[in-house]
């Protein structure tokens, strides 16, 4: 987890540690979209976002549920790329989205980077209605009921 700021005009500098982390990305470029699950946004390497759409873009789009999801899936799907002081800009719908004022918190999920404003993130790992304890048993416990899907 980084935290970091961001300007009146929307850009963040990644801090160096997670420059690091993404160094073979950052020539490639980012995909910035809101998450589905969280008032957060997601930054996925070009990458791993077109293997992501390989799988979306099997759906059969005649079938609406499928033509909806689509949609919603990518809206606000931007393309990003880091100039050369590390900095990517964060369009305005997706500050309002994620809610993001001043403070944010960058935390690596895997093969994303979800940008968070910190109240935010800080409420969605302190929230007092999820126990961890639990849930990493529900989740985690039985090897073999994991879903990996």
């Amino acid at each position: 987890m980084y935290e970091c700021r961001a300007d009146a005009k929307g850009r963040l500098m990644l801090p160096s540690g997670l420059k690091k982390q993404l160094a073979a990305e950052l020539e490639e470029g980012f995909v910035l979209k809101r998450s589905i699950f969280s008032s957060c946004l997601e930054l996925h390497p070009l990458v791993e976002w077109n293997l992501v759409m390989a799988d979306v873009n099997k759906l059969n789009r005649f079938v609406k549920k499928n033509n909806d999801f689509v949609r919603m899936f990518t809206a606000g799907v931007r393309m990003v790329a880091v100039d050369s002081t590390a900095r990517i800009q964060i369009p305005k719908d997706l500050i309002n989205f994620a809610g993001i004022q001043k403070q944010i918190v960058l935390a690596s999920v895997g093969n994303i980077v979800e940008i968070w404003d910190k109240d935010q993130y800080e409420k969605a790992v302190n929230n007092p209605a999820i126990d961890f304890g639990l849930l990493a048993e529900e989740v985690m416990g039985n090897p073999e009921k994991i879903n990996y899907e």
